[in-house]
């Protein structure tokens, strides 16, 4: 044999090998070469861009934004980056339903990477908190789902929803007006939640159509990614090219939803009474279903369910993993043995349900995956506790050993630009005064917010939802 083949039989035998040992990404590079689309690369592959780890993430109410939330708390922990975290004043959103400024922050959590408890969004503060080279993204639900979710969820602590006979969606809706009242404490979970954590103005008269259209452009202008709730695993597949992030660094387990008992079914007409009652939400909502279908078509849809596809299949590879081989059973709260994990309840009217690890996960696996596993379905209010618990003990380590006059500010400059992502920049009319304090509620809001589950759709094209968030 010719030195020649002896070297081509050689090349092929370590490529195979190569392939073979890297089981998975074998898998991802043969489907995506059948499909024609990029393969999936996982950092520090050459020609990748660097991770983007400056990142803003509006926390919405009732959308799934806790399941995000627990994904960027990871993100963070896993790249040794600093997550803005509230006062103690403020518990573990910052002094929501006040408009956010950057004295909500806790000195020991900056300056920030990323920031993504509750807040009432306010730009400029933002900008005076963050890099200058930040990407902003938050996510929407369907108004209709997203509704009743925060009628169940707050009826023990909005005096709008407290004050209708019978806790009866149907009646509420039938005269909003007679049990809404615009500046008590937590209206703003009564209408238009959306555009009030946005920091637009919830209350603006539906036949102001230049104040909606200039307020949906300007959160247009200023979010490079709006998510929708109902395809949250097509949001993902945008969020991670946006930021140039992994497969695995976008994997998550469904977290803050209800029992099944806890929900009611709309019936006909509600929608449309729901969308009248909070048009301005109803409006972004259209606009940015509409702008992630056309953002998704630009990624191809043969590519985007096979992102997808894997997306599912490396999450329930984890799941089994850290359940014991099997797919993890929801539980009531008084069923969760670890206090760590319990999550907390809005009320005794309803059930929000978590999640228990296995007694013998310990055998077998490192420390490392054992609190991998932990932190996957950790609650909210116990995961910004520890992580906050952490954040202060490196705070502590690094600047004990600095002299006073070289020990970083506690506050940024004022930033002045905010970036908008390139492949989603469009000219935009005038803003309103918006993405700010445009209207408040004069108390500050002490219940628990929540998130739900998400959608599990593949196939693409604009279309009305198919799943809810709880």
């Amino acid at each position: 044999m010719s030195q020649k083949k002896i070297f081509l039989v050689f090349v092929a035998i370590s490529t195979v090998s190569l392939l073979l040992h890297h089981g998975g990404h074998f898998s991802w590079t043969m489907e995506a070469f059948h499909l024609g689309c990029p393969a999936l690369r996982s950092h520090p592959a050459p020609g990748l861009k660097p991770k983007h780890t400056n990142v803003v993430f509006l926390k919405t109410h009732k959308t799934a934004s806790t399941t995000m939330q627990n994904l960027l708390f990871r993100f963070a922990e896993r790249n040794n980056l600093t997550v803005a975290l509230p006062v103690q004043t403020c518990g573990h959103q910052f002094c929501y339903p006040r408009s956010f400024t950057s004295h909500f922050v806790h000195p020991h959590t900056l300056p920030p990477n990323i920031i993504t408890s509750h807040m009432r969004f306010s730009k400029a503060e933002l900008q005076r908190l963050m890099p200058n080279d930040t990407i902003y993204v938050t996510i929407l639900r369907e108004p209709g789902s997203m509704f009743e979710s925060l009628f169940s969820y707050y009826n023990q602590y909005c005096q709008s929803f407290k004050r209708v006979p019978n806790g009866s969606l149907e009646a509420f809706l039938e005269e909003p007006w007679r049990y809404y009242r615009p500046d008590e404490k937590d209206s703003m979970y009564a209408r238009n939640t959306l555009t009030f954590d946005l920091g637009g103005d919830k209350d603006r008269p539906a036949k102001d159509v230049a104040y909606a259209q200039a307020f949906v452009a300007e959160v247009d202008r200023v979010f490079s990614l709006v998510m929708i709730a109902e395809y949250f695993d097509e949001s993902l597949v945008l969020l991670r090219h946006l930021l140039s992030w992994d497969l695995d660094d976008i994997l998550y387990v469904k977290l803050n939803m209800r029992t099944p008992s806890s929900k009611r079914s709309l019936t006909p007409g509600l929608p449309a009474k729901i969308r009248a009652w909070n048009s301005l939400d109803a409006r972004l909502y259209d606009h940015f279903n509409a702008s992630l279908w056309r953002q998704l078509s630009v990624l191809g849809p043969a590519c985007v369910a096979r992102e997808v596809r894997l997306l599912r299949r490396a999450q329930e590879k984890l799941m089994r993993s850290c359940f014991g081989g099997r797919m993890p059973l929801l539980r009531s709260a008084a069923q969760i043995k670890n206090k760590d994990l319990r999550p907390w309840q809005p009320s005794g009217k309803v059930d929000i349900v978590g999640y228990d690890l296995p007694v013998n996960l310990s055998r077998g696996f490192s420390t490392q995956f054992q609190e991998l596993c932990l932190k996957l379905i950790m609650p909210e209010v116990q995961y910004t506790r520890v992580l906050l618990r952490s954040q202060s003990l490196r705070y502590r380590r690094v600047y004990q050993l600095r002299p006073p006059q070289q020990s970083h500010p506690l506050q940024q400059p004022i930033r002045t630009v905010l970036p908008r992502h390139p492949q989603v920049h469009r000219s935009q009319p005038p803003p309103p005064a918006a993405l700010g304090p445009a209207s408040g509620t004069r108390s500050t809001s002490t219940s628990k917010p929540a998130a739900g589950t998400q959608g599990r759709t593949t196939k693409l094209g604009p279309k009305p939802s198919q799943t809810q968030a709880s």
